[in-house]
């Protein structure tokens, strides 16, 4: 008996040694003798199972790859093809320029050289504001999508959490990054500083006589509700403050308050302190307005002008005029920050009860009309926005002009001679 049970486990110890290295402990012995690896464990490129003595990498959408039978690219490929599996720790090691798990990701040059956070591709945001529509001059509606050399629209889709956010659907969205820079520096990898911008002087100006008034950009603002039907014509009559029935009507906004904010040439964004609305004196809220703009830090505005109006069937328009030397040319679109903040943020505001939205005219023939689309400018401004205003190189170390001879200011846009 005792020699039967000695023979059973040597019979015993022989069948489950006929798999190699035994699967290595890392898998089961199946039948032919072929182990039945655990997750993550095989042997070589191929992931054989063999003897179950190697680590598997992770697997991610490949960068490049051969097409398979139906053309299709961007397979499940081991390390995403940018890098090399270590066999013993199961993790990729990466080539240049690829990070994260299974090298699923690119990493961002120079980690943005401390001024910038690295941002998939599906989350960076235009430079200024976006979810614009090209509308095709005064009577287009905002967001129509006609194109044209009319006006660009900016609608309410700018007040909702990801008001900025653009969708990206292409297989990249997650993997793609680039460096998102701070304010005042730029470049691939926002290592150097950026300088002011300006006018250059000697640029031709658009106006057909130096003799008429100099021309600046103009951006409106219209602060309309989505039912505009039946409002008096009267800007004395009280129901011009009664849009969209007595429930929902205009005169709601008295008293209520809100902020613009400002993104300079710079990338410095800006928001105003609270702004209290005040439908029943037009030249009191417009100095309001311009006196928050001009108390934005840094003088980030030093100079605007702003008129307020009511139009029938349209809504309150808010013009904004930059007239000074530090917001010369086309500059970024304001918007309006028209939801509530009641605690926790800044600046505290109640929020408007309205739809909002901005207008920032490329062509000023649209921008004329009782239907609010224009304020009788004509022309283009004749300003333009050039870094040293295009009369000097920037300092990229330091974000300071030097300026050609003859020039002088931040910008250098101020003639010192006759050149």
């Amino acid at each position: 008996m005792m020699y039967a049970i000695i023979l059973l486990a040597l019979l015993a110890a022989q069948v489950s040694a006929r798999c190699d290295n035994g699967c290595s402990g890392h898998g089961k012995c199946s039948t032919d003798d072929v182990c039945v690896c655990h997750d993550n464990w095989g042997v070589g490129m191929s992931g054989d199972s063999g003897d179950c003595s190697e680590r598997i990498c992770p697997f991610e959408l490949a960068w490049v790859d051969t097409p398979d039978a139906n053309g299709r690219f961007h397979k499940y490929v081991e390390c995403a093809g940018k890098g090399i599996c270590d066999r013993d720790s199961g993790e990729c090691e990466c080539f240049k320029g690829y990070e994260g798990k299974g090298c699923q990701r690119t990493s961002c040059p120079n980690d943005c050289s401390g001024h910038g956070t690295c941002e998939y591709i599906e989350d960076i945001l235009p430079t200024g504001h976006h979810n614009f529509a090209v509308t095709s001059g005064s009577d287009a509606l905002p967001g129509s999508g006609a194109v044209s050399t009319g006006d660009l629209s900016f609608g309410q889709d700018w007040l909702a959490a990801e008001r900025y956010r653009r969708d990206y659907h292409g297989w990249d969205k997650r993997k793609i990054r680039g460096c998102v820079c701070d304010a005042q520096y730029h470049d691939s990898d926002c290592s150097k500083r950026m300088c002011p911008y300006g006018t250059d002087r000697l640029d031709r100006r658009l106006a057909d006589s130096l003799l008429t008034s100099e021309k600046h950009q103009i951006q409106r603002l219209v602060f309309a509700p989505s039912n505009i039907t039946g409002l008096n014509e009267s800007a004395h009559d009280s129901s011009i403050y009664k849009w969209d029935g007595e429930t929902h009507g205009i005169e709601v906004l008295e008293g209520q308050t809100f902020a613009i904010s400002f993104r300079s040439k710079l990338n410095e964004t800006f928001t105003t302190y609270p702004i209290v609305m005040n439908l029943y004196d037009k030249v009191d809220l417009s100095n309001d307005i311009r006196l928050a703009l001009l108390s934005l830090p840094n003088k980030v505005i030093d100079g605007v002008k702003v008129t307020v109006d009511l139009k029938a069937n349209v809504g309150m328009i808010v013009d904004v005029e930059f007239t000074g030397n530090g917001v010369q040319g086309a500059q970024h679109p304001l918007w309006v920050e028209a939801y509530e903040c009641a605690s926790g943020c800044t600046p505290k505001i109640t929020g408007l009860d309205i739809d909002t939205e901005v207008k920032v005219f490329a062509n000023y023939d649209s921008f004329s009309g009782e239907d609010g689309s224009g304020t009788g400018e004509h022309q283009l401004a004749d300003q333009n926005s050039y870094e040293c205003g295009r009369r000097g190189k920037c300092n990229y170390a330091t974000g300071l002009c030097d300026c050609f001879s003859g020039y002088t200011g931040e910008n250098c846009n101020t003639q010192t001679v006759l050149v």
